[in-house]
């Protein structure tokens, strides 16, 4: 069973999912953007005969996470909630699985704790320079103060760009359930969602600069990696997956074709059993 709870975090009341034994080893799951904890239900569900508990949490300014009014959407925030969450759970090791949005988030927590994490699992998770298509360059180059980004950035959070977000590169989209991304716009409708949106899109860049340090962490550490990938994505490209190669030359890699940037959509039962073994071999 998957239970839903919160717990405060200075000030922001953090919702999660949680399954699994609660004195089992523990696997993190971070999600992306535009939506939140629910994109693992499915997962969580193919992963319950491992002894693994799995908790899923959503960030500020996704799912069921209330933030107090002048909280700072950016990627270090969101990784100060996110650190803070783990003390709060008191979660000393942790697998992570870093999707989208939890790459940056989760690569920051790694970084700024190596001590806490058991292994990486890595889902569209972008970390190097050449795994940026040409559209997610052009996107995170956009700066607030030209006029029309503003308007062309916020295009992304109406029903018809988070509809694009799932189907795009997906061989056959009848097998996309729409309730997810239906889910998400109700959550981007909420007061105040999409100006948090805006902040995080623009604030997007920040990340680059991390990128050599989360390649060094990734390399020092020596930590197990899987890697699995939507090859049609149309934000990272799958040069990015195989890029995680150079740091971790044991990394297990797999790019699936006929998926999209949310390759669990349509590949769940290729990608749910290299889950497992991995979480069985750390």
């Amino acid at each position: 069973m998957i239970a839903h709870r919160t717990v405060d975090v200075d000030g922001v009341t953090v919702a999660y999912r949680e399954s699994g034994p609660a004195d089992g080893p523990v696997l993190l799951l971070l999600h992306g953007f535009p939506t939140a904890s629910h994109q693992f239900t499915r997962l969580m569900d193919a992963l319950r005969d491992t002894p693994y508990r799995l908790i899923a949490p959503d960030y500020p300014g996704f799912g069921r996470t209330d933030a107090p009014p002048g909280f700072a959407y950016a990627f270090d925030r969101l990784a100060d909630i996110v650190e803070g969450f783990t003390d709060a759970l008191a979660l000393d090791r942790f697998a992570l699985y870093v999707f989208d949005f939890g790459a940056p988030v989760g690569l920051r927590l790694a970084t700024r704790r190596p001590e806490r994490i058991t292994g990486l699992i890595v889902q569209n998770g972008n970390a190097y320079d050449e795994g940026l298509s040409a559209a997610a360059r052009e996107f995170a180059g956009l700066r607030r103060e030209v006029p029309g980004n503003e308007e062309r950035v916020r295009r992304l959070f109406t029903p018809e760009g988070t509809r694009f977000q799932y189907e795009t590169g997906v061989a056959d989209p009848a097998l996309v359930s729409p309730d997810n991304w239906t889910l998400d716009v109700h959550y981007l409708g909420l007061p105040g969602r999409t100006d948090a949106q805006a902040d995080l899109a623009f604030d997007y860049a920040s990340n680059f600069a991390h990128y050599p340090a989360w390649q060094a962490w990734i390399r020092d550490s020596a930590v197990p990696v899987l890697v699995v990938w939507g090859a049609g994505d149309p934000f990272f490209t799958p040069a990015g997956a195989k890029a995680y190669l150079r740091d971790a030359p044991d990394a297990d890699v797999h790019v699936f074709e006929g998926a999209g940037h949310f390759a669990l959509e349509t590949h769940l039962d290729e990608i749910a059993p290299l889950i497992g073994s991995f979480l069985t071999r750390l």
